[in-house]
């Protein structure tokens, strides 16, 4: 019998503490605050969807879905996940299947891991 090695994946991520501190900087506290977990949230959102429309084949929709992923991570300095983001729309243009789903992959991860590292840096008070 063969011995079967599963492989763990991690995207190292990490968050542009300058484009945090601007945005706070920006407006007072609790607005930035509020604008940064709606952020969050639509992120959560557009990458399930994401997903959604990679396992229906809709190749579109999902470059349209990750360009605005691209714009929102920007926005609260996620720029780890607007990279991948921009990587899943260049595999949807190219039309290139194999580094779209290992990049969707990615963005998943990444995001998950941007999304923890954001909300992690919450708990200390930006």
């Amino acid at each position: 019998m063969s011995t079967v090695t599963q492989i763990q994946l991690h995207e190292s991520v990490q968050v542009n503490h300058d484009r945090l501190h601007a945005l706070y900087g920006e407006m007072d506290p609790v607005n930035a605050e509020d604008v940064v977990c709606r952020a969050m949230e639509e992120l959560a959102l557009r990458m399930a969807h994401c997903d959604r429309l990679y396992r229906k084949g809709e190749l579109e929709e999902l470059r349209r879905s990750a360009k605005s992923l691209i714009a929102i991570a920007d926005q609260i300095g996620m720029d780890v996940l607007a990279r991948v983001a921009k990587d899943v729309v260049q595999c949807t243009e190219a039309r290139d299947q194999v580094a779209l789903a290992a990049t969707l992959g990615r963005l998943l991860r990444t995001g998950e891991g941007s999304l923890t590292a954001i909300w992690d840096l919450q708990d200390i008070q930006i």
